[in-house]
């Protein structure tokens, strides 16, 4: 296909988005359909349709491409002038959200991440698209048995529903894609299944979209060849840390939402990644207990603030070293820790004589857990000059500048720690790719 018609394919594909969205709105207006439904129905034509992508497209550049300009759509869509026509579609439930663009912007990470393992990419696609749906439907259609998540209510029902549509989903995919034994396969269906329904039923704002599919297809690219054996422990431990977490939240202050996503956070971190590299992230999430209560902040819900902030840096260092081919989980690790200094910082804000101790305390952790990665994790260290201009950034910031965290004190937070690794991210893969490209003609 050329690259022409591969151009025209995929604004078509917008256009036909905006088509279904004319005729859901048309149909919600003629026969009375309820918000929830119509977004459902467009959660459900859209995640369908994103299934096929893979072999739509030949090339994958079509399909980013594609992405980009349906999320043009989606922002254009939220602005008045819109809101009350096609964007109704999407934006007319009462809840905040962000799905709409949290969904585009899985499927593209989704893609990216999974390679050339269709597995990766189909099976959590179609847990989002059809489990999801389902669970929406059923817990507002039959749910009487209702939990609060956030400043909302899901239903166990709907719950069940999700449980039992995704295990379906799973053993099918696996079927057709996968020659493990069959004990392995159940076990991952059942996990898959399991773990699926806790993050979509802690999920708020949307934010399912994206930690759903994502979280699932790490899992599988993690455990896919683990031994049974494993797998079984593996989910012993989550059912043990859901336990533990529960008591421990509540001695924290932690509402019972909160805590569970707290599990669903650092289960997915000790199930995707060498122990040393979790330290750091649950350490912002202690860092963050300690500063909420040495210095509230103003936002309504800083304790799932933080949680996302760890999901998107992850995520975003995932994705950035997947497209670049260099591993970026220094960079991680360099952002979490800025980001514990910050919150730290702001804890000690009375006794700043403190601060420089927590920020040698962070900056031991961090070399520790630059001791113990593979020499392809490690291509940019040293990386000692980074780590204090961050925690020194870090540092300073909360006690200069203490009105700028009183309100959204985890995202302005978040954007500062990833200003100094992200902004040297680039300049040392541009550099790399510069002197490949010399290289090459020299020779």
């Amino acid at each position: 296909m050329s690259i022409q018609a591969q151009i025209l394919l995929a604004l078509a594909s917008v256009a036909a988005l905006l088509g279904l969205m004319a005729v859901v709105r048309w149909l919600a207006q003629k026969v009375g359909l309820s918000a929830e439904v119509q977004r459902k129905l467009m959660h459900v034509g859209t995640g369908l349709f994103t299934l096929v992508l893979p072999w739509i497209f030949p090339e994958r550049w079509p399909i980013y491409m594609l992405i980009g300009v349906t999320l043009i759509v989606m922002l254009i869509l939220r602005l008045p002038r819109f809101s009350q026509g096609l964007g109704a579609t999407l934006h007319s439930v009462e809840r905040t959200s962000y799905g709409d663009f949290l969904l585009a912007l899985s499927v593209g990470l989704c893609l990216l991440l999974a390679g050339e393992n269709t597995l990766y990419y189909v099976l959590p696609i179609a847990v989002l698209t059809l489990a999801d749906a389902a669970a929406a439907l059923a817990g507002t259609t039959y749910g009487t048995k209702r939990y609060v998540v956030e400043d909302g209510e899901k239903s166990l029902e709907g719950s069940v529903v999700f449980f039992v549509v995704t295990l379906l989903v799973a053993i099918i995919c696996f079927l057709f894609s996968s020659k493990l034994p069959p004990s392995n396969i159940m076990m991952l269906c059942l996990m898959v299944a399991a773990f699926g329904t806790l993050v979509e039923a802690q999920s708020w704002r949307g934010f399912d979209n994206l930690f759903l599919p994502l979280g699932l297809l790490i899992f599988l690219k993690v455990h896919y060849y683990s031994s049974l054996a494993e797998l079984a422990l593996l989910a012993i431990l989550f059912f043990a840390a859901l336990a533990s977490f529960g008591v421990v939240g509540t001695k924290l202050g932690l509402t019972k939402h909160t805590t569970r996503v707290y599990v669903v956070a650092v289960f997915l971190l000790l199930a995707t990644a060498k122990l040393q590299n979790t330290v750091l992230p649950i350490m912002v999430l202690a860092a963050h207990g300690w500063a909420r209560t040495a210095s509230p902040c103003d936002s309504k819900f800083p304790d799932l603030d933080i949680v996302a902030a760890l999901g998107l840096i992850g995520f975003g260092w995932l994705a950035a070293g997947n497209a670049t081919g260099w591993d970026a989980i220094s960079f991680f690790g360099l952002s979490a820790m800025g980001l514990a200094m910050g919150l730290t910082a702001v804890a000690l804000r009375a006794i700043p004589i403190a601060i420089p101790i927590a920020a040698a305390v962070l900056f031991l952790i961090r070399t520790w857990a630059v001791s113990l990665n593979s020499v392809q994790s490690n291509w940019a260290e040293p990386l000692t000059a980074l780590s204090l201009v961050s925690l020194a950034f870090m540092a300073i910031v909360p006690l200069v500048l203490p009105h700028l965290l009183q309100k959204n004190r985890v995202s302005r937070l978040t954007l500062l720690a990833l200003l100094p690794p992200l902004a040297y991210y680039i300049w040392s893969v541009a550099g790399s790719i510069d002197g490949g490209i010399v290289a090459g003609v020299v020779s």
